[in-house]
């Protein structure tokens, strides 16, 4: 029972705004892709397999990213009890639960077309290497983005078969939504990085962190503007959404406050609101 209990603790499955902001991607995607003027249980078919390599892959990272962070984890406030890096779960212990994680993730993802096969494959290394990049660059939350988004794409190539426009302008968008949200999550942080080295975009834009989360949320949601254009959405349905969507971000900015890692946790977590928001305003347009 202990084990079960540290494998949860490792794979963070009781934290679900993980795999939750992992998911929402994959389910715009499909959503922008799939005609539902045909048979829906396909549609809800793929949206679970989405949700359960979501769920797979993001206990996989997480046991990748405190591998390769045992050493500074255990200098952090808010990560020093996470099991690898208190040593309660071994390293070999951790690989072998990775490995078993996306073994399950690959039966998954078995079940779409072979191009999507292809490139969720060629997305790995992206995947596996983010945390490294937090010792060389001060932009790995863009990287961050860049990982954690391609479930866009690949919700849209499991019914296309092929990458268009409309999902790479939405998936450029997205990457900056994952920017923005995910420098928030490393303000908490920012003490102790500093002191140990490691860099984010929280600690390049800490004097300035208004002018980046504007800046990332408005170029998300002109991207959503264009990719429902190019879609032909409704401009009633459209203009209502978008307008949903600026005033969310507007309430993440007023009441964020950087300097308190509460505030800085709930706005963090408020994202998996606007992703719902997101995936029913896709919905409306595409009727």
């Amino acid at each position: 029972m202990n084990q079960v209990k540290l494998f949860i603790e490792l794979t963070r499955l009781k934290k679900p705004i993980g795999y939750m902001l992992l998911f929402w991607p994959c389910a715009w995607g499909l959503t922008l892709a799939y005609d539902f003027s045909t048979n829906l249980n396909i549609y809800f078919f793929y949206l679970l397999l989405f949700f359960l390599g979501s769920v797979l892959m993001r206990s996989a990272g997480c046991i990748v990213n405190d591998i390769l962070d045992k050493e500074f984890d255990g200098k952090v406030f808010r990560t020093k009890d996470r099991p690898i890096a208190s040593g309660k779960v071994s390293i070999k212990l951790g690989i072998f639960y990775c490995l078993l994680l996306c073994f399950l993730a690959l039966l998954v993802l078995l079940n779409f077309n072979y191009f999507t096969i292809i490139l969720a494959l060629g997305s790995m290394p992206l995947a596996f290497t983010y945390p490294l990049m937090k010792r060389f660059t001060y932009w790995p939350q863009l990287f961050l983005g860049i990982t954690f988004n391609y479930g866009l794409i690949l919700g849209w190539t499991a019914v296309k078969g092929q990458v268009d426009l409309v999902i790479v302008v939405f998936y450029i968008g997205a990457i900056f939504w994952t920017l923005g949200y995910d420098t928030i999550y490393g303000f908490q942080d920012i003490k102790d990085d500093e002191i140990i080295g490691l860099k984010s975009t929280s600690i390049k834009f800490k004097n300035k962190p208004y002018l980046l989360l504007l800046s990332c949320y408005s170029i998300f949601s002109f991207s959503l503007l264009i990719s429902g254009y190019l879609m032909k959405f409704n401009k009633i349905s459209l203009l209502i959404f978008i307008t949903l969507l600026i005033q969310m971000f507007y309430f993440q900015l007023k009441k964020l406050d950087i300097d308190i890692p509460s505030s800085c946790l709930k706005t963090f977590k408020s994202n998996n609101y606007l992703g719902l928001i997101v995936f029913f305003g896709l919905l409306l347009g595409r009727f």
